[in-house]
């Protein structure tokens, strides 16, 4: 189990740079590398920055989640 916590929370946090680093800032970011650069005049943000916006807030809370689970995994098994 604490393996399988170990593995998850280190591809969630990998995932969740990638993500972060895909993102348009101010200077335009790697997401215009994949399309994300193309926008319409009357949306503040293009589909892809939208879909971008959810799958990072998806695996930011699965981080977390994994996060409470591996921290209860550890004080579940020092009281045993």
């Amino acid at each position: 189990m604490k393996l399988a916590l170990e593995i998850g929370i280190v591809v969630t946090s990998v995932l969740l740079v990638v993500l972060v680093l895909l993102h348009r800032g101010k200077g335009g970011g790697l997401s215009s590398l994949f399309g994300g650069g193309v926008q319409s005049s009357l949306s503040g943000s293009s589909v892809v920055e939208r879909n971008l916006d959810r799958m990072t807030i998806v695996v930011g809370v699965l981080w977390v989640i994994l996060i409470i689970a591996m921290e209860l995994h550890i004080k579940l098994n020092a009281k045993a």
